[in-house]
This record gives C-alpha cells, structure tokens and sequence, in this order.
C-alpha cells in the first residue's frame, strides 16, 4: 500500500488560554484533497501552522511520506515539499511581486528569470499577474492570487490552502478549482480550509471537522449537505435571516459624478460615480477585484480627501473634502477589506483597537484623558455580542484568528450605532454560523433606519443582503438594478463593463 502524505497523530497545543489542538489526528493520501472545516477558533489554523513549521506541537507526531519528522521552520516544510498559502498574506508591501517571490524561493535564480516563471504560472489560472507591481498597489485579490502562484511556484507535494477563495470572483474560483484538480492528479496532497460549504463538497474528496480544537467527524462531503456539515463544525443548525422589509427613508449617502485620477501608476481614476444610499436600505457593490473598489473606499471614509466636497454627500451636506474623524462625528463609519494594518493595529490590544474609531465624549473626557474603564466595557460588550473567542479585551489583535478579528472589528463599528456603514467584505474569512450572524446583525441595522453601502467579492452575500446592485468595472459604476431583478448571469455580464448606457425600466433605479 502507498504510503500516506500526510499523518497526524494525536497532536496538542495549548496557549496560555485555550487549549487550541486537542489530540487531533488526521491523514492525508497522496493526490488527495482534504477539507479541515470548523468554526473560528476551532483550531485549524494552529494545526495547518504546525504542520507548516510556523508553531511547534506540545505533543503528537507529524509523519511526512510514511517517515515521522521534526518541523521546525517554515524554510524546512518548504525542503520536504510543503507550501502554505496563509489567510493573512505575507507580502512585504514595498517589494514587487517578483521580489516577494524571490524571498520563498531557492536561491540562484535571477530576478528575470522568477518573472518569467511568475507570468507563465499565472497564465495556467487565466488572471494577469504583473510581477514588476509593488504589492502595496494591489488590491486583496490581486495579493491573494499573488500568495497562490508563490507556493505553485515551488512544486510541492504537500499544499496547504487557508481561505483561498474568500477574495475571489466566481469565474476565478473555477478556474482555481481547474487548477487544483489538475495539481491533485499529479499526486500533489492539497488541504483546503474553508468556510464555504459548497466549495468542499464540490471539490474535496474527504472532510475533517474540527469543534473547539477536537475532531468531530470525517466524511465525504460529496455525499453531505450544508445543512449536516454545519451541524458538525457548530452543534447546531444555522439561524434563518429575517424577512425582507422595504422601510426606506431619506436619502442618506450620495455620489455626485465622482471623479478621481488614480493618485498612483498602479491605481485605476473613478470617472463619474453617481449612486445614492438612503436610510433603511443596502445598496451593494459587486465586481471583480482592482476594479476602483479600492479608489472608492478611500473617497467615502476620507482615506483620499482629494474629492471635490459637493461630489460625496452625507444627509445633503458636502463631505468630500472632510477626513474620517470628522465624517465618523456626522454619523459615518467604516469597515475596511483589510483586517490587519487598517482595520486593526495588529500589536495594539483590542482595548485599544477600541479606541481608533470609538474616541468620543464617553471614551475621552476632560483634558483628553481616556475613560480605559468606559473602553473596556465597550470593547467587552462587542466580544460578548458578536461572540468572539479571545482571552479578553487586552489580548493582541494578532492572537485572534483571522474570523474572530473580523467579528470584532465589524461589531465595533456595528455598536457605534451609525447612521451610514460603508462596509466591505464583510464575512471575509469567517465561519458560516458567524458569517449568518454578521448578515443578521446587517440586517437589523438596516432595519433600524442606518444606510449601508455593501462592497463584496461574494455574489451569494450581495444577493441575500442587498436590496439593490451595481456593478463596479474599470473605475465606472453601472446603473442601479432591484436585487429581485437581477440574475448572478446579468451581474457576470456587466463586470465586463457590458451594461445599458441607462436603465431598462423605472425599477431598477429605484432611488
């Protein structure tokens, strides 16, 4: 019999506060695709780490290709065949993607010849990599499918995917899936974290579920439902969204033919984005990533106050010369795609983190001192709510897995009780009873009468939550459409910047 990939066998871990793998075991056949399922927290990012190199087991035994071994650095998984795609990238964000690439790789290879091999790798998942581009340029799916190419790169027998496709297109995700099916006939192992249901049952040959670091079960999720693998990762079914109810009041958000020059080479120019948000509804925002997402963001929450001040509007009032301290005062927050670096200051605690968005009249009084006692109750009243798994309000926010973070910074912004959220990717990353929980919690502050402008990558997400689209293409925004009138064929189409030079019928604007 051929030997196993990859065995794990009875492998702990535990930190100072929780008890991350509980005796996991786990065994991966040569070419097989193996899904790791559970909520955030469960610990499978601590196993795909020690598996990796990047944390050491307390106790257990990793046995590679039928040999027991010792990792103890990601350079040594790399010399035994192993890559690792990590949720969080790790790109150095003034280097060019060549540069980056170049980091992982043997050495010996000329920086010409990495670019070559960068482009022709590419090519295999139908998407453009530009390897001369400084990463800081890219936007996250451009970094995402950057990390990707960087482990193909090194041929390896072990690849371990964490949330491959949280950033992705549905076309890129096909042509992904093309890719690692092909990988996997070659014998090539693969273990694919995800939080997306239908992806594991579609792709993966077998499924183990974690729940609070033990295993749960491991079955064929070809022959499972959403419904039982759900059950396994949470106890429990997922909740129903509540109804849809059209409570739409005054006009909240405005665009006024926005334009923009790209404020670099790598950047794309808004060229007259004209959309309106009013209170009690989600406008959501679809298209395929480095589109202008990024220029737009930064033009609603005061990133780039290069705006003329009448083209962004709040309640009537000109705003698009204001800076995002001064909006947040008027009533709008923002939640941004990336969670380390712009959500989160990733050493500051999440007390702190707190305070990058919450410092008001109830956090800082007299004199500018800060109420910490006023600060951590509001900091632990969105670790209860929102259920995040930490140790506590003073934990770094780079201790808390990539979901919990995002429960936190969304319920953050959630508790301020805004009158506009712009929020962007907003269950990226995140477990399905979380993801549910997010949505619902969306859903109720759309009911409450707050306006909110929802820029996603999930066609899925946009359809259950918004109440009408556009579509972003090459700096251009499309004409408003009902969500009920739209098909996920029609949106396909006008991300290629295919739609009507103006609206079919009075609906869809529906302003």
């Amino acid at each position: 019999m051929t030997a196993a990939r990859l065995e794990l066998r009875d492998i702990s871990k535990q930190y100072p506060a929780v008890l991350a793998n509980d005796s996991v075991s786990l065994t991966v056949a040569p070419g097989e695709i193996h899904a790791v399922l559970g909520e955030n927290g469960a610990g499978k990012s601590t196993l795909m780490k020690i598996i990796y190199g990047a944390v050491r087991p307390d106790a257990g035994t990793v046995v590679f290709d039928g040999q027991p071994v010792k990792v103890r650095s990601p350079s040594e998984a790399r010399a035994l065949g192993i890559a690792m795609v990590f949720q969080h990238f790790s790109l150095f964000e003034t280097l060019s993607v060549a540069e980056n690439v170049m980091l992982g790789l043997p050495a010996g290879q000329s920086l010409a010849d990495i670019s070559r091999r960068i482009r022709d790798k590419a090519m295999e998942y139908g998407q453009e990599i530009d390897p001369e581009r400084p990463v800081h340029t890219l936007s996250v799916g451009e970094r995402q499918r950057v990390e990707i190419v960087r482990a193909l790169l090194v041929e390896p027998r072990l690849l371990i995917l964490d949330e491959p496709t949280s950033v992705l297109m549905p076309q890129a995700v096909d042509r992904l899936f093309v890719t690692l099916r092909k990988l996997a006939d070659t014998g090539c192992s693969i273990l694919y974290i995800s939080h997306k249901l239908d992806e594991i049952r579609s792709l993966c040959h077998r499924c183990t579920v974690l729940r609070a670091g033990r295993v749960t079960g491991v079955v064929d999720p070809a022959v499972e439902s959403n419904a039982s693998l759900s059950r396994l990762m949470i106890g429990s079914d997922l909740p129903a969204l509540p109804a849809r109810e059209d409570r739409r009041g005054e006009l909240a958000l405005e665009l006024r033919a926005l334009t923009l020059a790209r404020a670099d080479q790598h950047g794309v120019s808004l060229q007259a984005l004209s959309l309106t948000v009013r209170s009690g509804e989600i406008v959501g925002i679809a298209g395929v990533s480095g589109n202008g997402q990024q220029e737009m963001l930064a033009a609603l929450s005061g990133e780039d106050p290069r705006a003329q001040p009448a083209s962004v509007r709040l309640f009537g009032e000109p705003i698009g010369a204001l800076g995002p301290a001064r909006r947040r005062r008027l009533g709008l927050h923002f939640v941004p795609e990336e969670r380390l670096g712009r959500g989160a200051v990733p050493s500051m605690s999440l007390l702190q983190n707190m305070l990058l968005t919450r410092a008001d009249r109830h956090t800082v009084g007299r004199g500018g001192w800060l109420r910490l006692d006023r600060v951590a109750r509001l900091a632990a009243g969105v670790v209860e709510r929102f259920r995040v798994k930490t140790p506590g309000v003073q934990a770094a926010a780079r201790s808390l897995s990539g979901g919990n973070l995002q429960k936190f910074i969304v319920g953050r912004e959630i508790d301020a009780k805004p009158r506009v959220l712009v929020i962007a990717q907003p269950t990226w990353g995140v477990d399905v009873g979380a993801s549910a929980q997010i949505r619902a919690e969306l859903l109720a502050l759309r009911d409450a009468g707050c306006a909110l402008l929802l820029v996603s990558e999930e066609l899925d997400e946009l359809f259950e939550l918004s109440d009408r689209l556009h579509v972003i293409a090459g700096g251009r925004l499309s004409p408003s459409i009902a969500t009920g009138e739209a098909t996920v064929g029609l949106i396909g189409e006008w991300m290629s910047g295919l739609w009507p030079a103006e609206p079919e019928s009075g609906s869809r604007h529906a302003a």
